[in-house]
């Protein structure tokens, strides 16, 4: 247990915990990298399961890709209507 003043050692081995800290820092892209490279190696369980969190919780959601489709469709359709308007 940690006295009055110190904080517990986080889980994980230093290369999981120097990812979490570049996702914490704004390289995203950087901590996915370090987490697929952890991933590639023979991790430890922990460090496969915090590896894979990182991955999961810095991924893009996929109802992000349905609204940006939607968009672009919106787009077109206007950019039609108006050449069709002015042509």
């Amino acid at each position: 247990m940690a006295k009055g003043g110190q904080t517990a050692p986080e889980p994980g081995s230093a290369e999981v915990r120097a990812a979490w800290a570049r996702k914490e820092a704004g390289d995203v892209a950087g901590a996915r990298r370090d987490a697929e490279r952890i991933l590639a190696g023979n991790p430890s369980p922990e460090d496969r399961a915090e590896a894979e969190e990182l991955l999961r919780r810095t991924s893009t959601p996929r109802h992000l890709y349905a609204y940006a489709l939607v968009a672009a469709a919106v787009f077109v359709a206007l950019l039609l209507l108006t050449l069709s308007r002015y042509a």
